[in-house]
C-alpha cells in the first residue's frame, strides 16, 4: 500500500489506538497532523514517526470538548496545508459506569461534548480543506455503542448517547457528501485490546481495526464502504467444554 504524500489529521493520536493508527498512516508515507488533549503526548506520536523514516508528523494540542480548542487546530491545518486527504475523528473520552449518578455532571458534558459536539466542530471548517482534495475522505472511529441495540458494553450511558450521535452525523453527512465524491467511513467496534493473538475466537485487536481503515482509503474512488460491524465474540472455542457456563 502506498500513501505517498497523503495528508490526514487524526484527532486523539497521543496513546493507544489513535497512535497506532497516526503511525500507520505514516508508515505507508502519509504526512500526519497528530492532534491530542495533551500536546505532549501528539508530540512524543509525531516524533516517534519521524524516528521510523518514512512518512512526517506534526503535533497539534486539540481538546475537543473546548471548542476553542478545535476551531484554533482547525485553523492551523489551515495555515499549514491546502487540502486534507483525510480527516479520522478518532478522540474521544471513554467513560465508565452503569447508572446515570455513578459520574459528575461535569464528565457527562465533556464526555458527550468532547465526542459528538467536538466531531461536529472540527468537520465543519475541515471540509473546506477536504474538497481542496483529489481522493477527501472522513473515517469516524465510533464504537458498537453507537449501534441502535447493542448493550454489551459496559460504558455509562453518557457515552452511549454521546457515540449515538456521532453514529448519527455520520450517517447524514456520508448521505449528503456522497455527490461531492467524499467519502465518509465509519467504524463500530466493540471493546478491543492493543495486542493479543489476531485469532477468530480472541478479542478484535487494535491492528485489525487499523487494517479496516488502511483499506478502506486506499480503494478506488467508486469504492464507498460506508461502515465497519464487527461480531463480538460471544462463547467458548467449539470443542470447549461448556460445563458450568450459563
Amino acid at each position: 500500500m502506498n500513501l505517498d504524500g497523503l495528508r490526514v489529521a487524526v484527532t486523539g493520536a497521543g496513546r493507544d489506538s489513535g497512535r497506532l493508527l497516526a503511525t500507520a498512516f505514516a508508515d505507508h508515507g502519509a504526512h500526519v497532523f497528530v492532534s491530542a488533549r495533551n500536546e505532549a503526548a501528539a508530540e512524543h506520536t509525531a516524533e516517534s514517526i519521524r524516528q521510523r523514516g518514512r512518512g512526517t508528523g506534526e503535533a497539534f494540542a486539540c481538546d475537543l470538548a473546548s471548542p476553542d480548542s478545535v476551531r484554533a487546530f482547525a485553523a492551523a491545518l489551515a495555515d499549514r496545508t491546502d487540502h486534507l486527504d483525510v480527516l479520522v475523528n478518532n478522540g474521544a473520552g471513554y467513560l465508565h459506569g452503569e447508572n446515570v449518578d455513578d459520574v459528575e455532571d461535569n464528565d457527562i458534558i465533556t464526555t458527550i461534548g468532547g465526542t459528538a459536539t467536538g466531531t461536529v466542530l472540527l468537520t465543519k471548517p475541515v471540509l473546506a480543506l477536504l474538497r481542496g482534495s483529489a481522493r477527501p475522505d472522513i473515517v469516524n472511529m465510533i464504537s458498537a455503542c453507537g449501534e441502535v441495540g447493542q448493550h454489551r458494553a459496559d460504558a455509562h450511558p453518557a457515552f452511549y448517547a454521546a457515540k449515538r450521535a456521532q453514529a448519527g452525523f455520520a450517517e447524514i453527512m456520508s448521505h449528503r457528501l456522497r455527490v461531492e465524491g467524499i467519502r465518509v467511513i465509519s467504524l463500530f467496534p466493540p471493546d478491543f485490546v492493543q495486542h493479543g493473538p489476531r485469532a477468530a475466537y480472541g478479542n478484535l485487536t487494535a491492528q485489525s481495526v487499523m487494517d479496516c481503515v488502511l483499506f478502506a482509503v486506499s480503494q478506488p474512488r467508486d469504492c464507498f464502504i460506508r461502515e465497519f460491524r464487527f461480531e463480538q465474540v460471544v462463547g467458548p472455542r467449539p470443542g470447549t467444554p461448556t460445563a458450568g457456563l450459563r
